[in-house]
């Protein structure tokens, strides 16, 4: 008996992996590696995980929403959600510090009313800042936020955003409504009537596209009738030959 046998209950049991030596550890970690490797390739082959996983992916351009594997639909969603969650957060802090921005110019002094331009924004700092008064906001914070939904609807509505048009709509309205009660007496009219030619130059951009004519889709039908007359005639049935009695079909006994 070898020394590494070892008695049990009276009875010698072989060499077992037990009573082996352990392998080094620089041993088990080319073990592992080789493992993993041959894992990998074996997960690759026809058949493998990931060799079906990336054919659910390759096949996923030309399927529709219903036939895409539910991973990849999964994953479409988390990642549509956390972009969402991102862009929010950045507008929001664009936002912001769009608006601290503009909030720290003055909304009367910046501006005395001369030349174009001033004919038309000083009736409007005006006007906010006496309406302010009566509200729990700084007429600066007023200003800001007509600045930026005028840029807002005019960049919307280049592009095409219906909602930045409707904005920019009512925007130019309430301009034009402040610049008649906020304008000189004496030069209301023209104050008003440039802004007016100033908003319908600015909208050149921003109603880029629309039309008022409507739109009319001249599909061709998709089942073309085709009249055809149909005659419906009806055959006699023939008569059997023993029935033939004669000229009048009387039978002889009826006679």
């Amino acid at each position: 008996m070898s020394h590494n046998d070892r008695q049990m209950n009276g009875q010698h049991r072989p060499n077992s992996i037990l009573d082996q030596f352990e392998l080094p550890p620089a041993k088990k970690g080319k073990q592992r590696l080789a493992r993993l490797r041959t894992v990998w390739r074996e997960s690759w082959e026809e058949g493998g995980f990931l060799h079906q996983r990336w054919e659910e992916v390759f096949q996923a351009r030309h399927a529709s929403w219903h036939e895409v594997a539910v991973w990849i639909k999964t994953a479409a969603l988390f990642g549509g959600l956390s972009l969402v969650v991102m862009m929010l957060d950045a507008a929001g802090d664009i936002t912001s510090a769009a608006l601290k921005g503009l909030s720290d110019v003055p909304a009367t002094s910046a501006s005395d009313g001369s030349g174009l331009w001033g004919t038309v924004d000083h009736p409007v700092r005006v006007f906010l800042a006496d309406q302010a008064a009566h509200l729990a906001v700084a007429p600066a914070a007023l200003y800001a936020f007509w600045q930026l939904t005028g840029l807002l609807g005019l960049v919307g509505g280049f592009f095409g955003n219906a909602g930045a048009r409707i904005a920019w709509t009512l925007w130019g309205l309430a301009s034009l409504a402040m610049i008649w009660s906020a304008a000189p007496a004496g030069g209301c009219a023209a104050a008003t009537g440039l802004a007016a030619l100033m908003w319908a130059l600015a909208s050149i951009f921003a109603l880029r596209g629309l039309t008022l004519r409507p739109i009319v889709h001249n599909h061709p039908p998709q089942y073309q009738f085709s009249p055809a007359p149909h005659l419906h005639a009806t055959i006699p049935a023939p008569t059997p030959a023993g029935d033939d009695y004669g000229p009048d079909n009387v039978h002889p006994l009826q006679r």
